[in-house]
């Protein structure tokens, strides 16, 4: 299994990223007014390594620590997926193959070439 060190600057992110969850935690909490979403919220992350086993590796990590077996569409051009519920939120980490990647960039490119009708009368 791909093991991850641990740098100082993945340190603050993290320690940066758990404070500002706790603030909102206490902020909805003492601020009954503000509204939140009725079915929840979804904290994803996506891995940002170049090699695509790295990456696999890296989910199926994530996945193990929490206890979940990963969902696998990548044979069918989707992602590989893991995610978990704590209460109303979901974390989850999130896998795009590279020749997805490339699938969509290439779709993309011509994204500019195309007008719709409703663009020409603005």
């Amino acid at each position: 299994m791909l093991k991850k060190l641990i740098v100082p600057g993945d340190l603050f992110a993290r320690a940066q990223t758990i404070s500002g969850l706790r603030q909102l935690a206490d902020f909805l909490e003492a601020n009954p007014a503000v509204p939140v979403n009725e079915y929840g919220y979804d904290l994803t992350f996506y891995t940002t390594r170049c090699i695509d086993t790295a990456q696999r590796e890296q989910v199926h990590a994530v996945a193990a620590l929490l206890g979940v077996t990963p969902y696998d569409d990548t044979d069918h051009g989707g992602h590989l997926n893991a995610w978990r519920s704590f209460g109303r939120v979901t974390y989850s980490i999130c896998h795009i193959p590279q020749r997805s990647r490339e699938d969509f960039r290439a779709r993309s490119s011509y994204e500019n070439n195309i007008v719709l009708d409703t663009d020409r009368a603005a």
